[in-house]
């Protein structure tokens, strides 16, 4: 009788236990707040899709240094934007192969002698535009210092350019961002060092951290030359690794790639652009943005 009594007695804790287990999967724990602690986990926000690239935006502005100003293409010493690579009407530039109208949907806000502590305000002058692209070729000038040691630091140079992508983001999050690399300075000076012309002009101030005493082959000419060479490098791998992070960006380093010939460089200086030089630049961007894929 003991023993089938105390098997009842277990029998019922069982069933008891078994009910509040029970009890607890369906209406969860009181978490002493009047809430449920094994209540349904909230749905999570799906990530919403990365806007499609467009391959014909409708408007441009463009935005850097004395490249993208056309300067020394149409005559010395001077900006001539109407040869510019991104928005000129003399040659076949990114907006007249793009827009429907250049000279009303495109706008040139570069500066020559710009850095890339000056792109920002640029950013904040573009923004104004509404554009649906913004083009950024910038960053030669922060190489190309009297000294080495004047250069920019790439700390720096990367805060400026983060500032930059962030004034457009929050402004205009849907435009969309082409940038090329920073020109390849020692693959000029090695095509131009035997030119007598090239080093003659090249001795007047251009480029001095790279191309002056453009024919020295001593230890320190060339630790020089080494040291902007890397620093250039160093400028684009931080363009091309913030733009990489922003979905509507597409950095393009064949322009670093590039090795431009005596007849796309100005008859003036050896350096800039001419307007041959001014269409290759248009080429390249031109293939980037209108690709289906963004380049590897």
């Amino acid at each position: 009788m003991r023993s089938s009594a105390g098997r009842k007695v277990r029998g019922a804790v069982r069933a008891a236990a078994a009910m509040a287990v029970a009890g607890l999967l369906v209406t969860g724990c009181d978490d002493g707040k009047g809430g449920s602690a094994a209540a349904e986990p909230e749905a999570r926000p799906s990530a919403s899709p990365a806007p499609a690239w467009k391959t014909r935006p409708e408007s441009i502005a463009s935005l850097g240094d004395s490249i993208t100003r056309g300067f020394n293409a149409c005559s010395i010493l001077s900006d001539c934007p109407d040869a510019s690579w991104a928005t000129g009407t003399q040659v076949d530039s990114l907006a007249r192969r793009l827009l429907a109208s250049p000279q009303t949907s495109s706008w040139n806000h570069a500066k020559t002698g710009a850095r890339m502590s000056d792109l920002p305000a640029q950013m904040r002058a573009a923004v104004d535009n509404k554009p649906q692209l913004v083009t950024v070729l910038l960053g030669a000038n922060d190489a190309c210092r009297s000294d080495v040691g004047e250069m920019t630091p790439v700390d720096t140079f990367r805060t400026d350019f983060e500032q930059s992508v962030k004034e457009l983001r929050t402004a205009l999050p849907t435009s969309q961002l082409y940038v090329a690399a920073v020109p390849d300075l020692k693959r000029l000076w090695s095509q131009g060092r035997t030119n007598g012309f090239a080093k003659a002009v090249w001795n007047l101030g251009v480029c001095p951290s790279m191309l002056r005493d453009a024919g020295a082959e001593d230890a320190a000419s060339a630790e020089r030359r080494a040291q902007v060479d890397k620093r250039v490098g160093e400028y684009n791998a931080v363009l091309a690794d913030v733009c990489r992070r922003d979905r509507l960006c597409r950095y393009d380093g064949s322009v670093h790639d590039y090795g431009f010939t005596g007849e796309e460089l100005s008859k003036w200086d050896w350096f800039h652009p001419s307007k041959s030089g001014q269409r290759q630049l248009a080429d390249m961007a031109y293939r980037t943005i209108t690709a289906a894929r963004p380049p590897a």
